[in-house]
């Protein structure tokens, strides 16, 4: 499969076109469903891309309804097809939940971060990976071999042959806060600037010296997507539950509390700088 091929885009692709053509219609959801022939509770289904399986002959029914030529047909079956294939992070079911950030990061163009505890997941090595979760005190050798895999591909998308452009603002306290002992430190500190020097990898310290800040909210993440009927989504995350929010409105907050942590941050030079000095102070 394509690695850059995502089960769950497709699947919301398909709900916007179907819910477009529905209110272009002018015709409500109870409506539809009646003049198509397709349940009203599956055609809710199918326009808030809850419905995984998506049936053939329902399809036809609503693009008779909406008259749309042959193009668009293929289109709807095709991504129908598509939303019913799986993932690489499907085999990572103990780790990832359904419909989880991978399937969104695979088919991003643009990603954009805010960490202020943590190195973010896209940037660990797999010894800090393993120091995260042994201090979380809740996980058993397996379980942390299971994350630190499924982490390490989802790395992958940073080094394939058409990778996202990836630009991460990290608070210094995530650089100052040790995972492991000090060499896995100072290895996840070294392989930072290594990173950065990528040419589609940008990343930023944003130093105590900076004072507060617009994002002193908690860490989260802005995805964009060069098909221009996805939407752009924030994503951030709690102990106990993950957030995707897509409205305009939380999209500029977010944007707003980026740009301005972005603002106050290092030069992708001067952290380079930064995080090498941080390297070099470690005591074993």
């Amino acid at each position: 499969m394509d690695p850059s091929f995502s089960p769950t885009i497709r699947r919301r692709r398909l709900a916007r076109i179907l819910r477009d053509l529905r209110e272009e219609s002018g015709d409500t959801l109870d409506v539809a469903a009646k003049k198509s022939g397709v349940p009203r509770a599956t055609l809710g289904k199918m326009e808030t891309a809850s419905l995984k399986r998506i049936s053939a002959s329902h399809l036809d029914s609503l693009a008779r309804l909406y008259q749309v030529d042959k193009s668009v047909w293929e289109g709807m079956h095709q991504l129908a097809k598509d939303a019913v294939e799986l993932g690489w992070w499907s085999k990572y079911k103990d780790v990832f939940r359904p419909g989880g950030l991978p399937s969104f990061e695979v088919e991003a163009s643009f990603i954009r971060v805010y960490e202020a505890q943590v190195i973010p997941g896209l940037l660990q090595t797999p010894a800090y990976t393993k120091g995260v979760f042994l201090g979380a005190n809740a996980y058993s050798e397996e379980r942390i071999r299971r994350h630190i895999q499924a982490r390490m591909k989802r790395q992958e998308i940073l080094s394939r042959l058409h990778p996202p452009e990836y630009a991460a603002v990290i608070d210094e306290s995530a650089l100052r806060r040790r995972s492991g002992d000090a060499e896995s430190m100072r290895e996840q500190l070294l392989h930072l600037t290594t990173m950065a020097t990528r040419p589609n990898v940008a990343i930023q310290v944003l130093p105590f010296s900076a004072g507060m800040h617009a994002a002193n909210l908690g860490s989260f993440q802005i995805m964009e997507f060069s098909e221009p009927s996805d939407p752009t989504i924030g994503y951030a995350e709690t102990p106990t539950s993950t957030l995707y929010v897509e409205t305009l409105e939380e999209i500029r907050r977010y944007d707003a509390m980026w740009r301005e942590a972005s603002s106050a941050a290092l030069t992708v030079a001067q952290t380079i700088d930064f995080v090498h000095d941080v390297a070099e102070s470690l005591e074993d």
